[in-house]
């Protein structure tokens, strides 16, 4: 039985009332199934067949629903290569991963957070010097960069005396609330 054949044949039960293609009456009654188990099998190897994954029929008698489950897709397995270590480089590999370099460095420094969501910028103006560098020196009321919110210019000090080791954002660039600016050492 084909799924063309096998939808053809319901539609025309449901059109006639019961009567099958030969023109015979079918019984119909709510307590009995419009379909039979052999029936069931026959769509359940239909939707197999043609690889659907979902099947549905309803009437006013039975309504039947056939779902798969795909399976997942083969995983391919992978021979992992093995090459010996010797114990050197076993510590040094360690040393590398627990303290990565210039970690201690930034450890160190003074953060200077942006107080508010804006854009940075580190000039007053764009054919204007930068406020600071790297390598700048600065006291606690030096001015570091601007960061606009809203059409508002919101000059930025430094908070502290050190130097200026590092700029942790790009001019024009969009800020976050305490989103770090620049690293200085004391």
């Amino acid at each position: 039985m084909s799924e063309t054949t096998a939808s053809a044949e319901a539609k025309e039960k449901e059109s006639t009332g019961g009567k099958s293609r030969a023109g015979s009456k079918k019984k119909s009654s709510v307590s009995d199934p419009s379909l039979n188990i052999d029936e069931i099998r026959e769509l359940a190897d239909l939707v197999d067949k043609h690889g659907l994954t979902d099947f549905e029929f309803e009437n006013e008698n039975i309504r039947v629903r056939l779902s798969k489950l795909t399976a997942p897709s083969a995983i391919q397995a992978v021979q992992p290569s093995v090459t010996p270590v010797s114990a050197a480089s076993v510590q040094t590999i360690a040393s590398t991963i627990d303290e990565p370099p210039g970690a201690e460095v930034e450890e160190d420094l003074f953060k200077i957070t942006s107080p508010i969501v804006g854009t940075f910028y580190r000039s007053p103006g764009p054919e204007k010097d930068a406020y600071v560098k790297e390598g700048s020196h600065v006291s606690p009321e030096t001015v570091v960069c601007i960061v606009e919110a809203m059409k508002l210019m919101n000059e930025i000090q430094a908070e502290t005396t050190g130097e200026i080791v590092k700029i942790y954002v790009e001019n024009g660039q969009p800020v976050e609330f305490g989103q770090p600016l620049f690293g200085i050492k004391k």
